[in-house]
């Protein structure tokens, strides 16, 4: 972390492991940059200016690999799913329009039909399909 501190302007610490700072890829007069370590020592920096991780880091020498204390691959799961992501959440989101308006209907009358129920369950049961598949 002091790696990254050392080479910023107008550091303050504004909580555990928290920190803003001047942003080096622009000119920036009061601090913009938020600075965040988290508990595995990963570093976490955004630029409320609009200036991109990379371009904040190529202003004071450093690569998007200093914030990390050890590979991205060591910690990332392989994905297994053959579905991809795009298409589960296509069925969560069909799947909550669907829920959406059922609460609507049982919004307006207080009860709802057998296939209001039905509907509910299936809703209910794909949701849970999809993210049980893509915790995989």
């Amino acid at each position: 972390m002091s790696n990254l501190l050392d080479r910023l302007d107008g550091v303050k610490q504004t909580g555990s492991s928290r920190w803003v700072a001047r942003c080096p890829g622009h000119e920036d007069r009061s601090p913009s940059l938020s600075i965040r370590e988290l508990e595995d020592g990963r570093i976490l920096i955004h630029d409320f200016g609009g200036c991109s991780a990379s371009d904040v880091l190529a202003a004071i020498g450093l690569e998007m690999s200093d914030l990390f204390p050890e590979p991205l691959d060591h910690r990332l799961r392989p994905n297994r799913s053959r579905i991809p992501a795009g298409d589960l959440l296509a069925l969560i989101d069909h799947e909550i329009l669907a829920v959406g308006l059922i609460a609507g209907q049982f919004m307006e009358s207080g009860t709802l039909n057998d296939y209001g129920w039905e509907r509910l369950a299936t809703a209910i049961s794909r949701i849970s399909g999809a993210r049980n598949h893509a915790n995989r």
